[in-house]
């Protein structure tokens, strides 16, 4: 399979990362109402335990949705996206020290953590919306942290509007692929 074949699967199936980017842009906005409304502590528990769930909340979309919910097996991409989710939860040990130090710094440096994380996506899925995603988040979450940290759920509203006008994006630039392809 070439790697334009694969991209294009990944595309497909995984809808431009809609359902992924739709499931974690409510749990991120369920934190950022449990941070803002309830305790630091219950925001971050639940992000950080929500985020268990995305791969299986995504399957579960994919399947109700009607469309395919895996990749081929001749897919070599499969298993780089695997990888790649494993770099988000092993990051995430680094907001322990981080929000020991300042727990208004949790959200900002998560927005950093999780806008690397889809910079491999451009390649994984061949859309270059992820270079945009990864380049937000990533200076959202700086901006936050030295012009905005007094709030601490800021970080989660902010992370939560731009992983669900993105999920948007993408879903619309596979429909439009899907219908150029007829």
């Amino acid at each position: 399979m070439h790697v334009e074949d694969a991209q294009r699967e990944n595309r497909t199936v995984f809808v431009g990362g809609f359902w992924g980017q739709l499931v974690s842009s409510v749990i991120w906005l369920a934190s950022a109402a449990l941070g803002f409304w309830v305790s630091p502590r219950a925001a971050i528990l639940e992000i950080v335990f929500g985020g268990f769930f995305i791969f299986p909340a995504v399957m579960l979309m994919l399947r109700l949705s009607g469309g395919p919910a895996y990749l081929s097996r001749e897919n070599p991409l499969g298993k780089l996206g695997m990888q790649i989710a494993f770099t988000l939860p092993l990051g995430m040990l680094l907001l322990i020290p981080v929000t020991e130090f300042r727990l208004n710094l949790f959200y900002p440096a998560l927005m950093i953590l999780l806008g690397a994380h889809y910079l491999p996506f451009v390649f994984l899925y061949g859309m270059r919306m992820f270079y945009a995603l990864g380049a937000a988040l990533v200076f959202g979450g700086v901006a936050i942290a030295h012009y905005y940290s007094g709030s601490f759920s800021l970080g989660a509203w902010v992370g939560g509007l731009m992983l669900f006008v993105f999920a948007w994006i993408g879903r619309a630039t596979v429909r439009l692929e899907a219908r150029r392809r007829i």
